[in-house]
């Protein structure tokens, strides 16, 4: 469980960083959506912020991440002059792909697949009362 603290430096980076990631990083993201931050996890010393990112409209998603961690001294830098008012240290950000969508989609092709047989007719017709006891008929 994150502390009050905690959670309140990754809010403020999330914001921040989406404005980075929008207003003053654009160029690496040409022809693609910026990524959206999914989640934000910062240490317990607030050294390093975990950044998950979610990618829309990109050929190779973890190309696109990985072109994040080559730029992550620029980002970090244009982090820093929106939050250092806030902030002493910016945190070491590290920057991972989330698949939850990917998941969930494969999650919903794979329900939508399943072949449930409908029920037997002799159960339909009897009337369903719940027993109390083991030894009930």
């Amino acid at each position: 469980m994150d502390s009050k603290r905690q959670q309140k430096f990754a809010s403020l980076l999330t914001k921040e960083l989406a404005e980075v990631f929008r207003r003053d990083m654009p160029h690496l993201f040409a022809g693609t959506l910026p990524p959206s931050i999914t989640a934000l996890r910062v240490s317990p010393d607030l050294g390093v912020a975990s950044v998950y990112l979610s990618v829309l409209l990109a050929q190779n998603p973890q190309e696109q991440v990985q072109l994040m961690q080559d730029h992550t001294k620029d980002i970090r830098f244009a982090l820093a002059k929106r939050v250092r008012n806030h902030m002493r240290v910016v945190p070491d950000l590290r920057f991972f792909l989330d698949n939850s969508a990917a998941y969930a989609t494969h999650m919903d092709k794979v329900i939508s697949d399943l072949n449930i047989p409908p029920a037997p007719p002799e159960d339909e017709d009897k009337p369903q009362r719940p027993r109390l006891f083991a030894d009930e008929d």
